[in-house]
């Protein structure tokens, strides 16, 4: 066999990827999907359009390889991780839209929680603070606020879950006996699973209001987990699975304690292995399972989520129009020498790790009459280094590792002036792989590791290799003034809601 595939099912599209036997990329393709925002702080998926694309790019991406299922030899989910949706095991019909995990709309619920024990009630227990980033309460909202869910859930008609649960149903099979399932890393996000068990814990699901019925079985990130049944990958075993960010940190091969990655996608996510044993956060961060392959022990790492990143270019894309591709924003930005005094705080969602500030919201700062597009293309890019710089320092605190290099990954390394600004703002190198496409890198290796395709974790690391380094140039006082008025603009910008 030739090739593992990798569905990737992420917040803004759809892609499924061929990875030939020395991880390099033989066919992708993708589709976007729509973005519903019904009110403000709302965000929703429709399932059927995320289904509905994803067999299409199966279809595309294979067509374009010449390839068969017979050439496949594994295909592996990775995903939007704290979107949640519930739907219909009998006809396979989606019972509301998805909330994705950008949705705000469970505060009330975050703040109802919090005055029996504080924001940190169920952090010893699933290393997660309370937030509207999770998707337990998404799935309590639909259940008290949708009827139809409601009514199915008490009928035991209804099947729940996160993405890649409703990916790997209707590809082994939908209401035909579809594996109802999801892996470690994404019950890990749910904040339904104890870290100490690796399973769904009845105090956390009684406390939180969710029906154990409704959630599928946790597995492992790596084994067989059933076959698929749809045409293009038909007999196809489906034999990894895991979240988007853990999927990242496994394609950079980062498998040791003190390893890590930065993602730069519609969010932000850096990742620190940190072996065996889970290490609570003090600092800010969330501790989550990093993967589990097989039968061997879980691996952890602690986490830094930053909720706007790419999404604040698409923001000025598509909602001020500033430029036509995404792409654009970098030249855009090269026509100024700096930002201009303008800073941008992206709090579309609230404030995320290290603050966890739900009553954040956005701000542009700064602005002069002197202030033009570039200066708020320059800015956009510069809220991104500056999110990450505030990450990476709560990072070493957590775990007394003083980082040494960034590996980034995600659609916006791209960009070279965000990795030269991003080095200058951490002040170490920052690496980029020749496969920029590691998320769904590493769900191949995850479901090639399951069937023998690729013998052992060593010879993926074999296969990574730098692209590109930029190496810090800022002086460091410049380093320090910079970071110190972004950090003046958050100030604005968290509470900025009412209690």
């Amino acid at each position: 066999m030739k090739y593992v595939g990798a569905i990737d099912q992420g917040t803004t599209s759809s892609r499924f990827i061929l990875f030939d036997a020395d991880g390099r990329i033989a066919a992708s393709a993708q589709r976007e999907h729509a973005q519903i925002c019904p009110q403000p702080g709302w965000v929703e998926h429709d399932p059927a359009e995320l289904w509905r694309n994803t067999e299409q790019v199966i279809g595309e991406a294979l067509a374009a390889a010449g390839a068969a299922p017979r050439d496949v030899a594994a295909v592996g989910i990775t995903n939007q991780r704290e979107t949640a949706l519930v739907w219909d095991r009998r006809t396979g019909r989606p019972l509301a839209n998805a909330l994705v995990w950008q949705d705000t709309r469970v505060a009330p619920y975050v703040t109802e929680l919090s005055r029996a024990g504080g924001q940190d009630r169920f952090r010893a227990a699933t290393g997660l603070p309370l937030a509207t980033y999770f998707s337990a309460l998404k799935l309590r909202w639909l259940l008290e606020h949708v009827p139809e869910v409601r009514r199915a859930a008490d009928a035991g008609e209804a099947l729940a879950g996160t993405v890649d649960s409703w990916i790997a149903w209707n590809l082994t099979g939908g209401p035909r006996n579809g594996r109802h399932v999801t892996d470690v890393t994404n019950a890990s996000r749910t904040q339904l699973m104890s870290l100490a068990t690796l399973e769904w814990d009845d105090g956390l699901l009684g406390a939180l209001g969710v029906p154990r019925a409704l959630l599928p079985a946790i597995h492992a990130s790596s084994e067989v987990y059933g076959h698929a049944t749809i045409a293009p990958l038909r007999d196809v075993p489906l034999a990894g699975i895991l979240g988007d960010q853990q999927a990242a940190l496994v394609g950079q091969t980062c498998f040791e304690p003190g390893e890590a990655k930065n993602t730069y996608g519609t969010g932000c996510f850096l990742l620190l292995n940190t072996g065996t044993q889970p290490v609570p956060s003090t600092a800010g961060l969330v501790t989550t399972v990093a993967y589990r392959f097989g039968g061997e022990p879980a691996c952890y790492a602690l986490e830094g989520s930053i909720a706007v990143a790419g999404s604040l270019v698409q923001w000025l894309r598509d909602n001020l129009g500033l430029f036509e591709r995404s792409a654009d924003i970098e030249g855009l930005a090269r026509l100024v020498p700096d930002n201009g005094g303008v800073y941008i705080v992206p709090a579309f969602s609230g404030l995320f790790a290290p603050r966890w500030n739900a009553r954040a919201r956005g701000i542009v700062a700064g602005l002069t009459r002197y202030a033009n597009r570039g200066h708020i293309a320059r800015a956009a890019l510069e809220a991104v280094a500056y999110q990450t710089r505030e990450v990476v320092d709560a990072m070493e605190r957590d775990s007394g590792i003083a980082l040494s290099e960034l590996r980034a990954d995600g659609g916006m390394v791209a960009n070279e002036l965000l990795m030269q600004f991003q080095a200058d703002m951490l002040g170490v190198p920052v690496v980029r792989p020749k496969v920029f496409e590691t998320t769904a890198l590493g769900a191949a290796y995850a479901a090639g590791l399951a069937v023998g395709f690729w013998r052992s974790r060593e010879a993926l690391r074999r296969h990574w290799q730098a692209e590109r380094r930029w190496d810090p140039g800022m002086p460091a006082e410049d380093r320090a003034r910079l970071y110190a008025e972004w950090q003046r603009a958050v100030g604005r910008a968290v509470d900025w809601l009412p209690e």
